[in-house]
């Protein structure tokens, strides 16, 4: 019994709920619903699924444009000069003049070693030369007097080529000396170390107070050049031809693109293309530089590369949303004048993200559709829109069902006897109908909205006509 009970009420609900959505009750025998009223729901749910009419499309017209013909790749930015610091004498390290990641021009002191032991070394070399510039003075008057005694025979010609000989021997160690000066100064230079270029210091490797030795492989610290800075790509060597003959005209420019492929970070130009062709992924290696004034681009980072290499001179350019591709190749719909439409087969050249390059097939500026195929056919009516005209928001729709405009009061009351709600589509009640003529026969069903409720309406219900019941209709409900 319970079972049957809940099979009822759920059947109930379900009737209910289809009243709801048709707007009335089923109609019995075709009495309470009029053949117009049945058209007019037909024509509804045909209006709601589509129907007949032309198909509403978005066109763009074909036009004239230089186009860029570029060549995309993947490359990696390197710095144009890096350099390992390295200390150049062995020591212990006395004082660091640097912090991790500071710009530095070059001649900039970096760090300085314990200089006591080349000193010493220096001041050793130096006083060795005073040593034998002294002897070398001596000899120079010995050989002076020795000359003059034999020019007088009053001493041996042998001594006096003697003491020349001595004198230039000495000389010789002057100067030695002073090459041991030299080299014992440069030693002591070594233990102030300064920045060999302009750019930007790394994260330092050593801790002041250890001892740096000249073996050391990782050095205190790095130093790149990042203004300008480099990128190094690859490109298929069936692009090889295009690329030189575009480096032999002039400049080619490059843009370094951010990852949408969109956002440009710099833009630089092809510095050299290297001279062999990679066999292994017959790829050719480019080189382009970048001022990189902003410092967006770093060492060991992945970016993408474009390089414009020519310019395709007043191209036919249509939207790539235009081409749609087939068994015969690609095809694009044209408006004509009637606002119909017509499939063209053409030949695509250049395409990318947003714009086709159309070799043949289509003169500007004749329209193109690039939405709203889903129904369109070749020779089909359309209702076109235009991009501007799509883009603007659409204006709202008063009066939407299950929707209430301020003041609007409470449900619209539905008439029995058509199953319509009253409103602005309604007839018009019958001037010589009474009130209670606005229920079929045999239904005392109370009103939604309270109206015609209590005894007269219960009265009224109960002396309205079948007549009155299938002709007149509940007045509209006002706002």
């Amino acid at each position: 019994m319970k079972r049957l009970l809940i099979l009822l009420i759920v059947a109930g609900a379900a009737a209910w709920g289809w009243h709801s959505y048709n707007g009335g009750w089923w109609p019995g025998g075709g009495e309470g619903v009029s053949g117009a009223q049945q058209g007019q729901g037909r024509g509804g749910r045909r209006a709601r699924f589509g129907g007949e009419g032309p198909t509403p499309v978005i066109a763009t017209p074909a036009r004239f444009a230089d186009v860029p013909v570029t060549a995309d790749a993947v490359g990696t930015i390197q710095a144009l000069n890096s350099v390992v610091v390295r200390s150049q004498v062995d020591g212990r390290l006395l004082e660091i003049a640097f912090k991790d990641g500071q710009d530095v021009k070059k001649g900039d002191i970096l760090a300085r070693i314990d200089p006591a032991t080349y000193q010493a070394q220096y001041d050793q070399t130096v006083a060795k030369k005073a040593q034998d510039e002294a002897q070398l003075a001596n000899a120079r008057a010995d050989l002076e007097r020795y000359a003059r005694l034999a020019q007088t025979d009053y001493g041996s010609r042998q001594q006096a080529d003697t003491q020349r000989a001595t004198v230039a021997q000495l000389e010789a160690q002057v100067r030695s000396d002073q090459a041991s000066i030299d080299n014992a100064k440069a030693i002591l230079d070594y233990t102030t170390i300064s920045a060999p270029m302009d750019g930007r210091l790394g994260i330092r490797q050593v801790d002041q107070g250890n001892i740096v030795r000249a073996s050391d492989s990782n050095g205190l610290v790095v130093i790149t050049q990042l203004r300008p800075i480099a990128l190094v790509f690859n490109l298929p060597q069936q692009q090889l031809r295009a690329v030189s003959a575009s480096v032999a005209r002039g400049p080619v420019e490059v843009d370094a693109l951010d990852s949408d492929g969109t956002t440009i970070i710099d833009r630089g130009v092809v510095e050299v293309i290297d001279n062999v062709v990679d066999q292994t992924t017959g790829t050719i290696k480019v080189k382009a530089r970048f001022p990189n004034e902003r410092l967006q681009l770093w060492p060991g980072q992945f970016v993408n590369v474009r390089v414009f290499v020519d310019v395709l001179k007043q191209a036919v350019v249509a939207p790539t949303a235009a081409i749609q591709r087939g068994p015969n190749g690609a095809y694009v719909f044209v408006v004509n004048d009637d606002e119909t439409v017509r499939q063209v087969t053409v030949t695509v050249g250049q395409q990318d993200e947003m714009t086709a390059v159309i070799t043949s097939g289509v003169k500007p500026p004749e329209k193109l559709v690039t939405t709203g195929f889903a129904r369109l056919t070749d020779k089909a009516r359309v209702k076109v829109t235009t991009p501007e005209e799509a883009a603007q928001p659409p204006a709202a729709a008063p009066g939407r069902r299950g929707t209430r405009e301020p003041g609007q009061g409470g449900r619209r009351p539905r008439d029995p006897a058509t199953g319509d709600a009253g409103g602005a589509g309604s007839a018009a009640p019958a001037p010589d109908a009474p009130a209670g003529q606005n229920a079929a026969p045999g239904q005392n069903r109370p009103q939604r909205d309270g109206q015609g409720s209590g005894a007269g309406g219960r009265r009224g219900n109960q002396d309205a006509s079948p007549a009155a019941g299938s002709e007149a209709q509940r007045p509209q409900a006002q706002p």
